[in-house]
Order: C-alpha cells, then sequence, then structure tokens
C-alpha cells in the first residue's frame, strides 16, 4: 500500500533534492511513500542526482515545460498513488518520524482531511513566517499563521476534487505566494476539516530579511494580499497584515537598515496591490481534476 504521494516541484536545485530524499530514506515507513519528482529544468542536470536513488525509493521524475510551481504540483498530484498527498520544496528536509505523525493523525480522525504544521528553521526554533501558538482547528481567521505548502497534507481524493492548488498562484506567477492558505481555505469552505499542529515541524532555510526575502517580498505580498480578498476576511484579520510591514518599515528607518526597510515596504506594496485586484473575489471553486484510482 502506498500511504504517502510526496509531490515535489523543482527548478534549479541539485544537490537540496538529494538530501531531501535521503531524509524520505530516513522515515520508518519509507517504503510506504512515492516521491514525485516534477522537473521544470530545461536540462538534464537531475539524471544524474535521481539515479542513485532507483530501487532505494519508489521514484517517479516527471517533466514539465512550464515553469510554474502550482501546474507542477498538480501534475504530480494527477499521477499520486498515496492515501495522502504532500508538496515538500525542493529545498526542505523532513525530521524523523513526521511521516509517522501525520500517518498517525489521519488514522485517529477519520474526518480529518487536511493537517498542516510550521515551518522549523535548520538552526531550530520555527522558521519563517509567523506562526500560531496553540494546535486546533483552520479557518478564516487563522490560516494565515497556519499554513506553508511544504508542510501541507491532504487526503488524495479532497486533493483532486478541490482540483489541487490554483495555477494562476505561486511561484512562476505575478501571484507569488499564499497558494496553500487559499487550498485549506477551499477545503474548510466546503465543510471539510482541516487541522494545524504546532509540533508538526518541517525543516527549511530561513530567509527572513535576507537579500533573496527583500527582492521576492513583494511577490510574496501580492499572493497573501489577493487571498485574503478571495476569501472574504473581515478588516480585524487583514489589517494587521497592513500595520505590521508599515511599522516594520519606519522601525527599521529609524534603526538605520534600510534592507529591512525595503523587505517590509515592498512586502506592504504587493500585499496592496493583491489586495486590490479585480480578481481577487473569483476562484474559491476551482474544477475537479482527474487522478490515478
Amino acid at each position: 500500500m502506498t500511504r504517502f504521494s510526496l509531490v515535489m516541484a523543482t527548478r534549479g536545485r541539485t544537490a537540496e533534492v538529494a538530501e531531501f530524499l535521503d531524509s524520505v530514506l530516513a522515515q520508518q515507513p519509507a517504503a510506504e511513500a512515492e516521491v514525485i519528482v516534477v522537473d521544470q529544468n530545461g536540462d538534464g542536470r537531475l539524471d544524474a542526482v535521481l539515479a542513485p536513488f532507483a530501487g532505494r525509493i519508489a521514484l517517479t521524475h516527471l517533466r514539465s515545460e512550464v515553469a510554474n510551481a502550482n501546474h507542477a504540483r498538480n501534475l504530480g498530484l494527477r499521477a499520486a498513488r498515496g492515501a495522502i498527498v504532500g508538496f515538500p520544496d525542493d529545498d526542505c528536509l523532513y525530521p524523523p518520524g513526521v511521516l509517522d505523525r501525520v500517518a498517525a493523525a489521519f488514522e485517529a480522525d477519520p474526518a480529518l482531511m487536511v493537517l498542516t504544521g510550521p515551518a522549523e528553521s535548520p538552526a531550530g526554533g520555527l522558521g519563517s513566517g509567523r506562526w500560531r501558538d496553540a494546535a486546533g482547528p483552520i479557518d478564516a481567521t487563522n490560516a494565515w499563521t497556519s499554513v506553508i505548502e511544504f508542510n501541507l497534507w491532504l487526503r488524495r481524493p479532497l486533493a483532486l476534487a478541490l482540483g489541487g492548488f490554483d495555477e494562476g498562484m505561486g511561484p512562476g506567477t505575478p501571484i507569488g505566494s499564499a497558494e496553500g492558505n487559499d487550498l485549506v481555505l477551499r477545503a474548510v469552505s466546503a465543510g471539510h476539516a482541516a487541522r494545524y499542529e504546532p509540533t508538526l515541524r518541517v525543516i527549511h532555510p530561513d530567509k527572513r530579511l535576507t537579500d533573496v526575502a527583500t527582492a521576492r517580498a513583494r511577490l510574496y505580498g501580492r499572493g497573501l494580499g489577493f487571498a485574503l480578498r478571495r476569501h472574504g476576511v473581515p478588516p480585524a484579520v487583514w489589517l494587521p497584515f497592513a500595520v505590521r510591514p508599515l511599522g516594520g518599515a519606519l522601525l527599521s528607518l529609524a534603526k538605520g537598515r534600510p534592507r529591512d526597510a525595503a523587505y517590509y515596504a515592498m512586502t506592504l506594496l504587493g500585499r496592496a496591490e493583491g489586495f486590490l485586484r479585480r480578481d481577487a473575489t473569483a476562484g474559491r471553486v476551482q474544477p475537479a481534476i482527474a487522478g490515478e484510482p
């Protein structure tokens, strides 16, 4: 029985992909997991990376000519055979026992359809993002501190029925983030149970206030603003996402930290752009996609 399908959209990375596969092999139920690598590179750079894992793990190598992470994830979802699907980034790692914990949570609660957890920094502690402390159900008020794509788990039939990820959002589009929040809230809006567990962590590089984060801040901010508007959250929910970056920009300028100020300013600008898009309120229902029986 294939319990897990782990769909990795990848582009530009090599060593990190091998490190992730090693972390899957270290899981106790590794034999019950398949990894579907959806390769968006225009060359064969991953061939040598994946070859040593042949026969050691159930591995499928798909290729996509479209540089769009959600398109790649949905391609992998169509090929998935596991009862539970996850969507690891190509630079994340699974801590020991994480698959056991996910399996136990779904087995303990047949009504549970979606499970999430936070990012963990490689140095320890919580990673990039603002995370809530308490475990519990996810709704439109708390999804924004409960979801990250690489630590998002769904029962496969639901992921297919929801239409997978919105391919107009995420990396490779002008709305560069929050596609996971959107997917979870589409599930919740349809009446499915989603739960956040703060101790269920996946390791991912912490990019807060780095040059990489500053370069992406406007794009990622646009995704969050778009998702906040799409799901009709009240001002009490979306207003802090405007106030915090404004305060961060002003405080960073006062402290003589221009890069940090630029990060917060671009975040605020992106969130405003996404929130004000005319198409933000559309797309809360996506057409189902067909997968393996």
